[in-house]
């Protein structure tokens, strides 16, 4: 079934058993500003999907796991301008990931946890309390 976004004003959407699944849209209710595009399964972002400013620019571009932002993706400042491209994890920055000023300047090449950056030293530290092999 093929919900018209001129009867609800927030979902443009195929369903299956009642959720949302496969390829679908996101609006603001009374503006009708697209906020999501992308893939859904069992009602929740899953797979690959852009999310939008109120302006209309890009947001983020990127990968999708149970509603969350998992895997590789890019984030935009809200004039488009690139952010941050690197890796995701539970909706946060986690692993390799490059961040750039509004300049286009990159600011931070390394790794992300839990969204904040990790310095050499601390990695360090890290993988030798878990009993990893150091190559810093």
């Amino acid at each position: 079934m093929r919900v018209n976004i001129n009867d609800y004003k927030n979902i443009s959407q195929r369903y299956k058993i009642g959720e949302k699944n496969g390829w679908g849209q996101e609006y603001i209710l009374d503006t009708r500003n697209l906020i999501f595009r992308g893939e859904y399964l069992n009602g929740k972002r899953n797979g690959n999907g852009k999310e939008y400013y109120k302006n209309g620019n890009l947001k983020y571009k990127g990968e999708y796991l149970n509603g969350k932002r998992n895997g590789k993706g890019k984030e935009c400042y809200e004039d488009g301008v690139l952010q941050y491209e690197g890796e995701y994890l539970n909706g946060k920055r986690n692993g390799k990931g490059k961040e750039y000023n509004k300049d286009r300047e990159l600011i931070y090449e390394g790794e992300y946890l839990n969204d904040k950056k990790m310095e050499k030293v601390k990695i360090s530290l890290l993988m030798e309390k878990l009993n990893l092999k150091v190559n810093i």
